[in-house]
């Protein structure tokens, strides 16, 4: 073998090395925790299901409108309970609580916000979940570059809240169906970029995503303010593995943004059907 055919070969030898070196080195996705949206009276069979923690509404376990010995029969309950209550969605119902418009009420907001924060702390919880259409929805004709202003001075108000009871907040893109405010994901992210705030981050949400047309790489854009995950199938908000849909490229984009936190189901399901979403979720993590 003459010199050139020996450096040749070396070089094609080191590309091999280098290739074998890269696959070997693939990180598979796993999530932290795999959970989902449900009561505590539910617990003991997710966990038997696979659910490692539980997703739960504010209003049903923060009470927020109730005093604190309401809500201390409800951490009773968490202490017998034998999955944690990692967050707490519907953030905002009471319809005099208005984020965004002429009738804004952001005092009010905050102080409900304070109150969840304060009691999800002491629940040991991370995250709330800010989707809550009917307090952000676009009345009257209200300009949305102006609902953007609002929406993030109340944010950047918000932040601070919950760093003191160490909480994070989650914005949620929603389906136009459900809220005409803050559907893609891009327009989630760009809110959560202008408040700048670490407590303040975003929240995926499978479902939402498919229905308005996002994309993996529309996923990948927002990464960088992503810290928990929602899934569901876009036909009927069934539970993952119910239809078939395939999620893989989106957890595709997670493994290699390197993603490693946590996902809940949030959508349609029986108990009798949980284990295999659950299986479903992570096998098509493995395949990703």
């Amino acid at each position: 073998m003459n010199r050139r055919h020996f450096l040749h070969a070396g070089a094609l030898a080191t590309l091999a090395g280098s290739a074998h070196g890269m696959t070997m080195e693939r990180k598979p996705l796993r999530f932290s925790a795999v959970g989902i949206a449900s009561g505590l009276e539910k617990a003991a069979a997710l966990k038997a299901a696979g659910a490692e923690f539980l997703t739960e509404s504010t209003g049903r376990f923060l009470v927020p409108d109730q005093p604190d010995e309401a809500f201390g029969k409800n951490l009773a309950k968490l202490a017998e309970s034998p999955l944690p209550v990692l967050a707490c969605n519907s953030f905002i119902r009471p319809p005099h609580l208005r984020c965004v418009g002429k009738d804004a009420t952001h005092d009010q907001v905050l102080e409900w916000a304070e109150t969840c924060f304060r009691r999800l702390k002491q629940a040991r919880g991370r995250f709330i979940v800010f989707g809550s259409s009917g307090s952000r929805e676009l009345r009257d004709g209200f300009p949305k570059e102006q609902a953007d202003e609002q929406f993030v001075a109340l944010l950047k108000r918000m932040g601070p809240l919950a760093k003191e009871h160490g909480v994070t907040v989650v914005l949620e893109q929603l389906r136009a169906d459900e809220c005409n405010y803050i559907n893609r994901i891009g327009e989630a992210a760009a809110i959560v970029r202008a408040t700048d705030h670490p407590n303040v981050r975003m929240l995926a949400d499978f479902y939402h995503m498919a229905c308005m047309g996002d994309t993996p790489a529309d996923l990948r854009q927002a990464m960088d303010v992503v810290v928990h995950l929602e899934i569901a199938e876009k036909e009927g908000r069934a539970a993952p593995g119910t239809h078939g849909q395939d999620f893989r490229p989106f957890f595709r984009v997670l493994r290699e943004e390197g993603y490693d936190g946590t996902i809940s189901i949030e959508g349609r399901w029986e108990i009798d059907t949980v284990g295999k979403a659950f299986e479903e979720i992570r096998q098509q993590a493995a395949e990703a």
